[in-house]
């Protein structure tokens, strides 16, 4: 009696690897399509810090999909843009969005 062979489990499709120069980032897709705030088209290259924090306070107040506070959805997408620019983001836009950071601190009453 011949032995019988256990059955090969079948491997996933291989994955394709994108086109050099057309990768998609998830970190933009999230930026684009944030299911907790709708914020302003170009929100964070505006250059007043105190126009990005009043913009993001009420993007964050009025969106009813947010899963923690207005304050918190607010300062987690502004941290989020500016690691995600990392080295890349020029000294100015950092500047510009960290007064922004303590612009929305002082709109919530959390100096």
């Amino acid at each position: 009696m011949a032995a019988k062979r256990k059955p090969q489990a079948r491997r996933p499709p291989a994955k394709r690897k994108a086109a050099p120069g057309s990768r998609t980032y998830w970190s933009a897709r999230v930026m684009q399509k944030s299911d907790a705030l709708d914020l302003k088209s170009r929100l964070f290259t505006w250059r007043d810090p105190k126009r990005i924090a009043r913009s993001l306070k009420q993007s964050a107040e009025h969106s009813r999909r947010r899963k923690a506070g207005p304050y918190q959805s607010a300062m987690s997408m502004l941290t989020f843009y500016i690691n995600r620019g990392g080295r890349k983001l020029p000294t100015d836009r950092k500047r510009v969005l960290t007064r922004a950071k303590t612009e929305l601190r002082r709109l919530f009453g959390r100096e």
